[in-house]
This record gives structure tokens, C-alpha cells and sequence, in this order.
């Protein structure tokens, strides 16, 4: 792999990283303050739903932590990945490269919105209105970039 491919694993690696702590040392800050009840549900306009005990805002760091490590444990492991095109032996760097992108991409498009609303939920406000749109948006954008780069790649 390219220097410039493992320079933007790495520090979209390290961008995860700084926010998984960042969740962490926010929650632990701010946890004496927080109200035993904090909003525990959104609807799809962002409107809170549900509320629940303080304690339900540690689940969101581990499932991010879990998310994180799993992916991360993919990541590492190139001859399980499903390209979805014949990988050759002409082709087999540039394949692996893009799928590698696309999937650190996805790793942080999954961290950071869920610190979102990790830190949203301890401040017991809404969702912003643009919140799920943007999500779905650079979710689903940044799969299409990527498939598009594997079919022209292979």
C-alpha cells in the first residue's frame, strides 16, 4: 500500500481513537451532574422518545468501543473481506487498498455519530432536525465513492 493510504488509515485511526476517549473522559467528567434521567430514545425527527436511567449512557461507549475493535480486527485480516470483484493478481493492491479505505471510512462514520449522541444524550436535548439525514448522507455517500472506485479498480 501507498505512504498516502497509510497515512489517512492512520490518522482516521487515530481520529477514532481521540473521540472514543474523548466520549470516555467526557462522560466521567460530567457524570456527578448528570440527572438520573437522561434521554434514552430518538425518533426519526430527532424528538427524544424515551428517557432512562444515567447508567444507560455507558452502554453507547461500548458499543462504540465493540464496533471499533471489531472492525478493526476486520481490517487487519484482508483475505476475509468480500470485495465483490475478482481479485487477480494485477489488480489485488488497488482492490485491497480501496476496500481498506472504505472500511476505516466506515469505522468513523460509525464512532462519530455515536459520540454524537452519546454527548447529545447527557446534555438531555433533541437531536438536531439535520442529524439523521447527514448521517444516512455520509454513510451512504462515502459507499458509493468507494464501490464506484472498486468497480473502476478491478
Amino acid at each position: 500500500m501507498s505512504l498516502r493510504n497509510n497515512i489517512y488509515n492512520f490518522l482516521v485511526n487515530i481520529a477514532c481513537m481521540i473521540l472514543l476517549v474523548g466520549n470516555l473522559v467526557y462522560l466521567i467528567a460530567v457524570w456527578g451532574g448528570l440527572p438520573e434521567q437522561i434521554p434514552a430514545h430518538f425518533d426519526s425527527a430527532g424528538n427524544i422518545t424515551s428517557y432512562s436511567g444515567k447508567g444507560t449512557l455507558l452502554i453507547m461507549p461500548i458499543v462504540n468501543w465493540a464496533m471499533f475493535i471489531g472492525i478493526s480486527v476486520i481490517e487487519r485480516f484482508p483475505q476475509i473481506w468480500n470485495t465483490g470483484v475478482r481479485v487477480t493478481k494485477e489488480n489485488k493492491w488497488r482492490v485491497y487498498r480501496i476496500i481498506k479505505n472504505m472500511i476505516v471510512t466506515t469505522k468513523f462514520t460509525m464512532v462519530a455519530p455515536f459520540v454524537f449522541i452519546s454527548v447529545n444524550q447527557s446534555l438531555g436535548t433533541n437531536l438536531p432536525i439535520w442529524f439523521l439525514p447527514v448521517f444516512l448522507f455520509v454513510c451512504f455517500a462515502s459507499l458509493v465513492f468507494f464501490i464506484i472506485n472498486l468497480i473502476r479498480a478491478r
